[in-house]
């Protein structure tokens, strides 16, 4: 079982109200995903001593990504979801692992549903500037797989590049 590097993993991003008129786009030049899960549990004093009773699971995913003219029109839509309470669709998705059969031109994804919880716009003046979004999700998300074109794969594929040649 071979090691998935982190670029193979990229997510995908609608605002739900658009699913009708809009594909779903990956965030350009994102350096980092992060999805946690957590579940809280009470304890309940018995006659027979302490249990635990678990909570519900809370997913949270987060993604910061170099602020570039790439990225305006997504990330002011994520930006505008938070502001208006706009529900977002996100699909995690594995590029390492293709469909088959029936679907052999997709790859395996989680799809989840919630809500932007926090957009930060970071602008110092020794490092490019960036955007971190959170998104608090509903549910516990569900398996499936999702169609991933040659456009959003190129952009989910981007990296920052130095204006220095690379090599012959």
């Amino acid at each position: 079982m071979g090691v998935i590097k982190g670029n193979r993993i990229i997510y995908l991003y609608r605002i739900l109200k658009d699913a009708a008129t809009d594909d779903a786009t990956a965030v350009a030049f994102t350096t980092e995903n992060n999805k946690s899960k957590s579940r809280d549990s009470d304890t309940v004093t018995t006659k027979d001593g302490t249990i635990r009773v678990p909570g519900e699971v809370e997913t949270e995913i987060s993604a910061t990504a170099l602020f570039a003219s790439e990225n305006d029109a997504m990330i002011d839509k994520l930006e505008k979801a938070l502001d208006d309470g706009d529900k977002v669709e996100i699909w995690e998705v594995n590029m390492d692992k293709p469909g088959t059969s029936d679907n052999a031109s997709k790859f395996a994804a989680k799809y989840f549903q919630g809500y932007v919880t926090n957009f930060e716009l970071s602008s110092n003046s020794e490092d490019h500037a960036e955007a971190s979004l959170d998104f608090g999700i509903e549910g516990k998300g569900v398996d499936g797989y999702a169609t991933v074109t040659d456009e959003q794969q190129e952009l989910a594929a981007y990296v920052f590049k130095d204006t220095s040649k690379t090599g012959a």
